[in-house]
């Protein structure tokens, strides 16, 4: 053997070692947090879909993702899965008019007029770090409040006409309900507070109650599926070798 042909083995072997360390090396892991409680104001003023009567703080917390703040959230979270969980977002939104002008010693119309409101639930990947915005059935932030039972929401929901009042049971991935069927009448301009208590989950058998207001709790039993939650690996697609020309 020749120098130049062990010097040309020595470099493919270290070129083979490097890529085998790097194919092996481990992935990036996300950091998912929930912050400390923070107390902002709050009233039906600010938000008359959400705001109960007489509220006047909400208990916030910062979604953070690697130390950076995505989002705001409100209510206790929920673990779907081992790696996921949901929880819900609250909104802060400018409630400036356009005709709105500053007061003496206020500031100026550019800077705003912010307040809360409560938002969708969202979905979090604690191995990827993805935020998704859960899309729920008939959902109503001011009248859904939601009970989970592994990847399922129950609440009752009003329907697009803002008639009708349902109860909903929505699955995680599922654009299809699980269980809709009609509880009540929906007056939006006068209703109790709260429409709908929490519904209740019951596992043996599974079962869930409803409570609308002024009516009697109605049960359904109900006949799970698998889980359709399919969760992100994390790893990066593979790009494809290009066809060798023959």
């Amino acid at each position: 053997m020749n120098k130049r042909t062990g010097f040309a083995i020595v470099i493919s072997l270290s070129f083979l070692s490097f890529s085998g360390f790097a194919y092996s090396a481990p992935r990036k892991t996300h950091s998912v947090v929930l912050g400390a409680v923070k107390h902002v104001p709050y009233s039906q003023a600010g938000d008359p879909a959400g705001a109960a009567a007489g509220e006047n703080t909400l208990n916030i917390r910062a979604l953070l993702v690697d130390g950076l703040l995505r989002e705001w959230t409100t209510g206790d979270a929920h673990d779907v899965t081992d790696r996921s969980l949901v929880v819900r977002r609250v909104i802060r939104l400018n409630d400036l008019l356009p005709t709105d002008k500053p007061g003496s010693g206020e500031k100026p119309p550019a800077a705003g007029r912010w307040v809360w409101q409560r938002g969708p639930w969202l979905l979090v990947d604690r191995v990827s770090g993805h935020i998704v915005a859960l899309k729920l059935p008939d959902y109503d932030p001011g009248v859904s409040q939601v009970s989970w039972f592994r990847d399922y929401a129950a609440y009752c929901g009003v329907t697009a006409t803002g008639k009708s009042m349902y109860a909903v049971v929505a699955q995680v991935a599922v654009r299809k309900p699980a269980l809709a069927r009609k509880l009540a009448a929906f007056d939006a301009e006068n209703h109790p507070e709260p429409v709908c208590a929490p519904p209740d989950w019951q596992r043996d058998p599974l079962r869930i109650t409803f409570h609308p207001a002024g009516k009697d709790a109605v049960s359904y039993n109900f006949v799970p599926g698998s889980a359709m939650l399919v969760e992100d690996t994390g790893d990066e697609e593979e790009t494809p070798d290009p066809p060798t020309a023959k």
